[in-house]
């Protein structure tokens, strides 16, 4: 039979269905890459992208050529854009202001042919303090309230390049899907005086049927109200609200782990696209004792339709418990 489940931290009911015919193995997110060609993110076409922010390179080099091994640039059609002032204003009923933010690519390997799964563990955390470092630059513009790390991996799930990057947008206002989990989180700890991302940490781990994987400092489960197939929630064990006071020795243990899970993703879903977005604290850390930095891993295996869009539940054909069995089989050099 469905079961409906309760989401603990914004009260988001999620419906899992079985029923609906898809079991783990049925799932296959295969795309098939494309010659570069003319690819902006490639070596040798840096005049094709804005100019670089920071990059790694080879010593020697110039900025805006050949011999990087990560580069930062802005988007060169940017969502939001960094020059002038917010002005908000009222429009009878309705408030406005103008597009400030702050939109940046992180281009993540000067290899076409590489993802972010296929790099080692120490390119991967080169790619990390990127982020970052970048988040802790913007944190300095009093504009912004927050500042939002993405991925996009794969057409399906709105690359419109190949090439594997990820983006950051700072925006002036703090998201409401990251307010909600902030609120949700501090209604939890105004009840319970104890962080419910903890909890639901310790519980995970008490059970066991969950986690996908975890190192002495991280744990990567899928969460008991999945939106998803396969959603992954990647979380520190210790508490702790904001990204930005990750430790270096906590990031090389945070990307092997993260390299560990994606590989699981590729080898069991057959390499499918998938997004990862980073919650964080906002920059002015307001909730450091209720809130907990997590990173949500969604692979994109169902589509959302009128009935989700219509109530705000989700249909998971897969439950969490089955997800998390199966990436656990599933071993990685």
């Amino acid at each position: 039979m469905p079961e409906l489940r309760k989401d603990p931290i914004v009260g988001r009911w999620v419906i899992i269905s079985t029923e609906r015919g898809k079991r783990p193995s049925d799932f296959t997110g295969t795309e098939k890459r494309k010659e570069p060609r003319s690819c902006p993110f490639c070596p040798g076409n840096e005049s094709l992208t804005p100019p670089e922010i920071v990059a790694l390179r080879d010593q020697g080099t110039r900025p805006n050529t050949p011999g990087w091994r990560l580069r930062v640039i802005s988007n060169k059609y940017p969502a939001l854009k960094i020059e002038g002032d917010l002005n908000r204003e009222a429009e009878g009923m309705f408030d406005r202001m103008n597009g400030i933010g702050a939109h940046e690519v992180v281009i993540e390997t000067p290899d076409h042919y590489k993802d972010l799964v296929d790099l080692e563990v120490g390119e991967i955390t080169q790619v990390m303090f990127a982020k970052r470092d970048r988040m802790a630059d913007l944190k300095r513009d009093m504009r912004f309230k927050y500042v939002m790390v993405f991925k996009n991996q794969g057409e399906a799930a709105g690359a419109s390049l190949e090439h594997s990057h990820s983006q950051l947008i700072a925006t002036p206002v703090v998201p409401k899907r990251v307010q909600e989990e902030i609120e949700g989180s501090q209604k939890y700890f105004n009840y319970k005086e104890r962080c419910v991302f903890c909890d639901i940490i310790r519980q995970e781990l008490g059970s066991g049927i969950r986690v996908v994987a975890e190192s002495e400092d991280f744990a990567a489960v899928t969460p008991f109200a999945s939106r998803f197939p396969f959603e992954i929630w990647l979380l520190p064990k210790k508490h702790e609200s904001n990204f930005l006071n990750i430790s270096d020795r906590l990031m090389e243990e945070y990307s092997r782990l993260l390299k560990t899970v994606l590989t699981k993703l590729k080898l069991a879903l057959s390499d499918p696209p998938y997004n990862y977005v980073l919650h964080t604290d906002t920059l002015s850390t307001i909730a450091r004792e209720q809130y907990h930095w997590h990173l949500e891993i969604i692979p994109k295996l169902s589509r959302v339709a009128g009935f989700e869009w219509g109530t705000g539940f989700y249909i998971n054909p897969v439950s969490p418990e089955d997800a998390s069995a199966y990436l656990r089989e599933i071993e990685t050099k």
